[in-house]
């Protein structure tokens, strides 16, 4: 499967909202979103983000990521990241990563990327370590069905690790 990336456009909104299959992975997704997710909530996240940008594989847009902190010189924080489910598994969240990782160091000259990821998000917890990011924080969050949840704030330096 050959992957690229670009920036994201109006015509991929709809696609990348019928990614989300259900309110938990919303809520790893967007928090701060309603499921479903719409046309309207998505626009207005990305016109508040940084570098809003989606993972192709043939003729399809196939993942998505921005950044919600983007400081030239400092940290960078992605935010948003989903995978259409057909291609989960394959690399290309490493590859969506990857790409935001390379446009925070190139663009911003960021000395750290960071990520943040809920316990429950097994695919996250798996994935982030493996792309060099370290665990240096732990906040308490309420799940959408009033549970209480930790998220996992995640970073990684230029050279990799915290």
């Amino acid at each position: 499967m050959i992957l690229q990336s670009r920036p994201v456009t109006a015509d991929d909104i709809k696609i990348i909202c019928s990614f989300v299959l259900d309110a938990r992975e919303l809520f790893y997704m967007f928090p701060k979103a309603q499921y479903p997710l719409t046309e309207v909530q998505l626009a207005d996240a990305i016109a508040k983000r940084f570098d809003s940008t989606v993972v192709e594989a043939g003729d399809g847009v196939v993942g998505f990521a921005n950044f919600y902190r983007a400081e030239t010189g400092g940290v960078c924080c992605i935010g948003n990241v989903i995978v259409a489910q057909e291609v989960r598994g394959k690399g290309v969240a490493s590859f969506l990563v990857e790409t935001m990782m390379a446009l925070a160091f190139d663009r911003y000259d960021a000395t750290e990327v960071q990520v943040s990821c809920f316990n429950e998000n097994t695919a996250g917890l798996l994935l982030y370590p493996k792309l060099g990011f370290l665990p240096f924080a732990v906040e308490e969050r309420v799940s959408p069905d009033h549970r209480r949840t930790a998220l996992i704030h995640m970073r990684r330096g230029r050279a990799g690790g915290a």
